[in-house]
Order: structure tokens, then C-alpha cells, then sequence
């Protein structure tokens, strides 16, 4: 069989599949395909946990609550290094976490196509539409938590003060009541999809469910709350690594088993 051209030219052929584009949609459900989508899957959301964490501890760290005194507040935005952390944090972070989180959100489409047989459609819609809303909602929180630090000329010291107690809250309640709510609908949806699938662990199924309810039921502006969300997608990545190294690369496909089985069937 080593030596039969039909074998190998399948085997090449298999080859140059499992090293092809990922996203492929014309492609067969390749083993290796499968495992390289997972990868991706997994990275691009780790990369947004990592973003939105840092733009949350910035933004915790430097910004003044809005219970400040008028001169700590002035102080705040004629410090440029203190300015800098608040616009790293909503400028840089925010935007690129939610860029990481649109790559995830579709990685994750294909990853659930190729491996789950019978995929929920109504859960996979859920789960794109409000990941959609999610970002919109990101980046409006990330735009109104740095504007008063991208220009703090904005009416003078009198105007800054009023704006900047303001604004922040605003941004905070947008991210930490609105966005949070279609985080807690993407759990619910991730979560009934892997459970619906058997593929991963049932206590990180109904796990998602509880922090599903906590973040669909708050009420708090809290900006710790907003740890909740990125810690859980990032526990669902190193799952979701964790599984696909359990893939070998080269597994057979099923048309591959049927032509080993029909050129085993020949040399008889």
C-alpha cells in the first residue's frame, strides 16, 4: 500500500488540505483544520481578556472617582503622564480588545461548524449578534471613559470638572450595566452550545451559567464587575486549547478511512 501512487497522491492531497485556510468553507471537516481554527479561536480571545483587563486596571488605577474634590479632579487632567494611562487604557486597549473579540466571535462560528454535528442555529445567531452589540457598546464605553482626557480643554476648568464627573460614569454604565447584559446572553449561548455538544466539562457548563445570571442581574457600576466576563472567556480558551491538543493532526477524515478501506479491499 506504501508504494500504491493512488495512496499517495490522497495522502499528499490530505496534506495540503490540513495546511490550506482554516476558515475555508469548501473544505472537508479536516482533523488538523479543525485544530488550527481552535488555536486561533482560543488566541484572539485570550488577547481580548488580556486588552480588557488592562484597560479596566488602568482606568481603576488613575482615574478619579467621580465623589472627588474639584482640585483633585483638575489635577488629574493637567497631569499628562495620568491622562496618558486614562487614553492608553480607552484609545488602545478598548478598541484593539474589541477587534480581538470580532476575530474571536467568528473564529469560534467555524470552530463550533466544524466540530459540533448538529449545531443550534438559533444559539450561533444569538451568539453573533450579541457579541455584535457587545463590541458597539465596548467602544462607545471606551469613548466616553477617555474624552475628557483626549481634550481637557473642553469649557474650562469649570466645564472640565462637570464633564469629567460626568462622562466616566457614563462610559461606566454603558460597559458595566448595557454591555455586561449581552456578555451574560454570549455565556448563556457559548454555554448551552458546549453543553448541547458534550465537548467540554460539566462543571464549566453550568459554571457558565452562574456567571451568566450574575451578569445579566447586576446593578452595580463597580468597575471590578468588569473582571467577571474577560476571566471567564479566558478559562474557555484554555479549555478550548486544552481540547484541541487532543487532536492528532494527522487523524483520518472520514473519506480518508473509506479510500484506505477501499484500497485495502483491492489488494485482497
Amino acid at each position: 500500500m506504501e508504494g500504491c501512487p493512488m495512496a499517495t497522491s490522497t495522502h499528499v492531497a490530505n496534506a495540503e488540505v490540513a495546511a490550506g485556510d482554516p476558515f475555508d468553507h469548501n473544505a472537508e471537516r479536516h482533523p488538523a483544520r479543525i485544530r488550527r481554527v481552535a488555536f486561533i479561536t482560543a488566541s484572539v480571545g485570550i488577547a481580548h481578556s488580556v486588552l480588557l483587563l488592562a484597560a479596566v486596571l488602568l482606568v481603576r488605577w488613575k482615574m478619579p472617582p467621580p465623589s472627588s474634590s474639584e482640585a483633585e479632579i483638575l489635577a488629574f487632567y493637567n497631569n499628562d503622564a495620568d491622562r496618558r494611562a486614562v487614553l492608553i487604557a480607552g484609545i488602545y486597549c478598548v478598541p484593539f480588545a474589541g477587534i480581538a473579540y470580532i476575530w474571536f466571535t467568528v473564529a469560534l462560528r467555524m470552530w463550533l461548524v466544524g466540530t459540533v454535528s448538529r449545531l443550534n442555529q438559533l444559539l450561533a445567531n444569538l451568539l453573533l449578534v450579541c457579541s455584535t452589540i457587545y463590541v458597539t457598546i465596548l467602544f462607545c464605553s471606551g469613548a466616553a471613559l477617555s474624552l475628557v482626557s483626549f481634550n481637557p480643554s473642553l469649557g474650562g476648568d469649570e466645564g472640565l470638572v462637570a464633564i469629567a464627573r460626568q462622562f466616566p460614569q457614563y462610559g461606566a454604565a454603558l460597559f458595566l450595566i448595557f454591555a455586561m447584559r449581552m456578555a451574560a446572553m454570549t455565556v448563556f449561548a457559548i454555554s448551552n452550545i458546549v453543553r448541547e455538544s458534550g465537548t467540554f466539562p460539566a462543571w464549566f457548563v453550568y459554571g457558565g451559567f452562574v456567571v451568566g445570571l450574575a451578569l445579566l442581574f447586576s446593578s452595580s457600576i463597580e468597575p471590578l464587575l468588569a473582571i467577571i466576563f474577560p476571566v471567564w472567556l479566558a478559562m474557555f480558551c484554555v479549555l478550548l486549547i486544552l481540547r484541541a491538543r487532543q487532536v492528532p493532526v494527522d487523524a483520518e477524515t472520514l473519506s480518508e478511512v473509506q479510500e484506505r478501506r477501499k484500497l485495502q479491499a483491492a489488494e485482497r
